[in-house]
């Protein structure tokens, strides 16, 4: 793919982009060298690692490479028998737990789920867990090397630590005597060059026995490292020298247990960098909302609602594009910053950005074809170093691409042959369309010229495209229209900047006839085409509703189907059931007959028998009965008085008790100047409003909710010793108890440690709504390791 086409449709722009979204550095050089390509399973097999990222991503979020360094000149090292140093190591470790988070990212969700064609890298990735825990173990930091490394390691320090610490015992001894504390210019205890000081004044120092270090500034403090402290300043250097050597040999077996695993993390950085680079074309496809275009080899572009990546989503009109299939050359017209340009160059940026495995910015089911070139002549080409005008530099680049299409090229020009006299260029332009449709080259050409849409209509495999122009508004609505020629629309828009009427009218007149009705035609075709597709959009819409409304229907049939299944299933089954119960009491009846018609039966028997009968059947009648729904009374008096007043629910009448109930809890309750008879069920106790304010005030849940609260809950609660899950979730319940019982502010006591305690706490009442204020206490209250929370 020649580089020019590449810098003309701003090719450029979509692999920086797409080298900001990878983290490490192999992988954006990697996104900055992407180039399309022409192979087609190479193109394939790209879009489809592109499209199983952007799947991952959508249904997992994305997925951090932090920490992903190139370690290959470390590695060059333990080639040659070096070892690595502690930021060396951490670097490899780093790049093992990067291995391991994206080992867990690319697990599958469930055993039976299908893989994809990044699931090999997922798979192969070795996070050497050991080796990894190890290194963390041994090194704490860049420059820290934890105590227990090794045990000679851990005897040596704890040596160190004791000579430091009889240094300072007798160095303190030194500057509490009488004498020295004279020569003293500070009370304290320095270092220099390694070696324990005291800083002595520089009269003084004929006074005061050791070996002079260093000098302030001013040259008023000498630091003296005293003679009683020089043989164990030696002693102490001595066992710095040791750790140095100690820790060097722990580092150089480190380095050995890592050269064994050295293809293994090779393997690893190469995977990483790979999937860092694939995941970055996902997340560029998400950016986008793009997807995967069709590809064939056969000149075919069907883009459906493409839009260009480089404009603002809220700005870009998307647009629906065909080529190559019905024609081979599309001539598009239309009104300056109509969208003409932005359309080619849309056309040309999808077809490299897809070549180079990328999504594009397109509907479903896009289809793109695979060519050997795209060249573009766009924008202007003028050159004074060369001393050539537009229209010159126009056709030395024309004359180039001529020289190099043929039938696996995609061309685009941008106002062909324009810069010249009209009736030339379009004669010029037309006579270049001619010879590319002749060899069957993909072309796609913009033009004002007039001639060239008269071209397009009386030629076979050459259409017509212009850009929309809303008339009435006088602006562009820049939506493709194939099959359709445009207009400029010069007059219109001159007039709407301010040109003067009596001007346009003149060169209206100067317009021979032949062009004015071309002009009027192409008018009147587009607005039937408007009236047509406004039309159509109605009978759309009506369809629409139409199918709507008969899935609904279709839906509630459905139900209703179901229902009149179900119920005449459970009739029937009810049916059966009474069917066997009855030949079940039937049998048994008959059988008591033929036992009592053998003998005399005593009187209770039978009569026991037709009661046990009457009462079965009477059951079965209730249950096949329409019961009347009555609401269940939860508010039945207990301790009901002579005269109380009470509310008959199933008659929704007010009375009064006029007798007590009695063991079944019947009583006459007067209503007016009837009485009636009810059960105690059926009456709500009515309270007069003095005693129901008195109950309310008393039974309020919510009132003893909060007096419990207040008698249980602590305005203080500690939480050390708790991870920062366990303690928010500790924490969560405590304040909405408090909140309840109306304590005005609570302590929350999280220790200083870390921080990362108290850095969760703050950061879980930043997000609560009914949390007014937090501060960490003052000194004295607990200060860092407290936080004071106040509610709204």
């Amino acid at each position: 793919m020649n580089k020019k086409v590449l810098k003309t449709l701003e090719y450029n722009k979509i692999v920086e982009r797409l080298a900001e979204l990878a983290h490490s550095e192999a992988a954006k050089n990697r996104c900055i060298k992407l180039l399309p390509t022409t192979d087609l399973d190479e193109i394939n097999n790209a879009q489809k690692q592109t499209s199983d990222a952007f799947s991952r991503i959508i249904k997992k979020g994305s997925v951090s490479f932090s920490g992903l360094t190139d370690i290959r000149p470390s590695l060059k090292r333990l080639d040659i028998g070096s070892s690595l140093n502690a930021p060396e190591l951490l670097k490899i470790k780093t790049l093992l737990e990067v291995a391991r988070r994206l080992k867990g990212f690319g697990q599958k969700d469930r055993d039976d789920s299908p893989d994809d064609s990044l699931s090999l890298l997922f798979e192969n990735l070795e996070p050497l867990t050991p080796l990894r825990e190890k290194i963390s173990q041994i090194i704490i930091a860049e420059d820290e090397i934890a105590d227990d490394a090794s045990p000679t390691l851990f005897s040596i320090r704890k040596s160190i630590s004791g000579m430091n610490g009889r240094i300072h015992d007798q160095l303190t001894k030194i500057m509490n005597q009488a004498n020295t504390r004279t020569y003293l210019q500070d009370n304290v205890i320095t270092m220099r060059n390694g070696r324990y000081c005291l800083p002595i004044k520089s009269d003084a120092k004929s006074l005061f026995p050791g070996m002079i270090h260093d000098q302030s500034s001013s040259g008023s403090t000498l630091f003296i490292e005293p003679a009683a402290v020089v043989n164990l300043n030696n002693e102490l250097k001595e066992l710095l020298l040791k750790e140095e050597d100690e820790i060097e040999k722990i580092l150089a077996t480190l380095s050995e247990e890592v050269f064994e695993y050295k293809d293994s993390i090779l393997d690893d950085y190469r995977i990483l960098t790979d999937l860092d680079f694939i995941f970055a074309k996902g997340e560029l496809a998400k950016e986008h909302n793009g997807s995967a275009p069709r590809f064939n080899t056969d000149g075919h572009i069907s883009l459906r609602r493409a839009r260009h990546p480089l404009i603002a989503a809220d700005k870009v009109v998307p647009i629906d594009m065909r080529l190559g299939e019905d024609f081979s050359l599309l001539v598009v017209t239309g009104p300056n910053t109509g969208g003409k340009t932005v359309s080619l160059k849309t056309v040309g940026l999808l077809t490299l950005m897809g070549q180079a495995g990328l999504h594009i910015p397109a509907g479903d089911n896009s289809t793109l074809s695979v060519f050997d070139e795209v060249f573009a002549d766009i924008g202007d080409e003028q050159s004074i170093e060369q001393s050539l005008s537009t229209f010159s530099s126009h056709m030395k680049n024309i004359v180039y691409i001529l020289n190099h299409a043929d039938t696996k090229s995609l061309i685009l020009f941008d106002e062909l042959c324009a810069g010249t006299d009209p009736t030339e260029g379009a004669a010029l332009a037309i006579s270049i369309l001619t010879d590319l449709k002749d060899r069957g080259t993909i072309t796609m050409a913009t033009t004002h010229y007039s001639e060239l849409k008269v071209f397009a209509l009386s030629t076979p495999g050459v259409e017509n495209a212009s850009l929309e122009f809303d008339v009435k508004t006088l602006s562009p609505t820049y939506r493709l229209l194939i099959g359709v020629p445009g207009k400029s629309n010069a007059f219109a828009i001159s007039g709407k900047l301010g040109l003067s009427n009596s001007i346009i009218e003149k060169a209206k007149e100067r317009i021979n006839d032949t062009d004015t009705k071309f002009e009027d035609v192409i008018a009147s075709l587009e607005q039937k085409r408007i009236e047509i597709e406004k039309q159509q959009n109605k009978i759309n819409s009506y369809k629409l509703d139409i199918e709507k409304d008969r899935a609904a229907l279709k839906s509630k049939q459905a139900n209703l189907d179901n229902q009149k299944a179900n119920i005449l299933r459970k009739a029937n089954e009810e049916a059966l059931a009474i069917l066997q119960d009855a030949k079940k009491y039937a049998d048994e009846s008959i059988r008591n007959i033929n036992k009592y018609g053998s003998m005399t039966a005593p009187l209770s028997d039978m009569e026991k028998e037709r009661a046990n009968l009457r009462s079965k059947i009477s059951d079965r009648s209730e249950s096949l009965s329409v019961k009347k729904n009555t609401p269940k009374n939860h508010n039945v008096p207990k301790n009901l008085k002579i005269g109380d007043s009470v509310l008959v629910m199933s008659m929704n009448v007010k009375g009064t008790v006029h007798t007590l109930p009695n063991a079944k809890g019947d009583l006459t309750v007067s209503m007016g100047i009837l009485q009636t008879k009810v059960n105690i069920n059926d009456l709500v106790l009515i309270q007069d409003d003095t005693n129901t304010t008195k109950k309310k005030f008393e039974k309020t849940g919510a009132g003893k909710i909060k007096m419990s609260k207040t008698q249980n809950i602590s305005s203080e609660i500690n939480l050390i010793g708790k991870t920062v899950d366990e303690a928010l979730a500790v924490l969560d319940k405590y304040l909405d108890d408090a909140y309840l019982a109306r304590i005005p502010s609570v302590r929350i006591v999280h220790g200083k440690g870390t921080g990362a305690l108290r850095n969760g706490v703050h950061g879980y009442l930043k997000r609560q709504k009914h949390i007014a204020d937090y501060h960490l206490a003052e000194f004295g209250e607990g200060d860092a390791g407290v936080t004071i929370a106040t509610f709204k």
